[in-house]
């Protein structure tokens, strides 16, 4: 986890200076490891094959100066896609209204587990419908949590790449 922050603090303001934002860092895998870099537009406009270039290029740079993971590993500079993760704080609130899964650290009401209609933040705390019922999970409790895909999230996306 340390060096995944430390790949982050060392590529997201270069990446910003692009007009790119790092949504996740991870790293492992079989054999050759991945370093996964997945980011977005700070717009959150299509992110474009060319964009996609530019910052491969740009964070390879950078990793070979800096060289924060020792040993060799394919770099791999990537979009979130339709059933993105959900890393930030903001993006509980961005995503309000849509499809999302939850796992916790720690369960909460006896639960590690939540799908539902996400209801947006409240201080530090997501709010989730589950099962009818509404839930608030601090955020530092949240250990993965992604979008489900959905035909409104599909709309949304074909919405901002201005396909109708």
């Amino acid at each position: 986890m340390e060096k995944m922050r430390r790949v982050k603090e060392l590529v997201a303001p270069s990446l910003k200076g692009l007009g790119l934002e790092v949504v996740r860092v991870r790293y492992g895998g079989s054999g050759r490891p991945t370093l996964q870099i997945m980011i977005e537009r700070s717009d959150y406009g299509a992110l474009s094959i060319d964009e996609c270039a530019i910052a491969s290029r740009l964070v390879s740079a950078l990793l070979d100066i800096n060289d924060p993971i020792d040993g060799n590993y394919n770099l791999e500079i990537s979009s979130p896609g339709l059933d993105r993760p959900l890393t930030r704080l903001n993006d509980f609130e961005r995503f309000a209204g849509f499809e999302a899964k939850i796992e916790l650290f720690e369960p909460k009401n006896g639960r590690k587990r939540f799908h539902g209609r996400l209801l947006g933040l409240e201080n530090d705390n997501v709010g989730i419908c589950h099962n009818g019922d509404p839930a608030s999970i601090p955020f530092s409790n949240i250990e993965k949590a992604k979008l489900i895909p959905s035909d409104n999230l599909i709309l949304e996306a074909k919405e901002k790449n201005g396909c109708n």
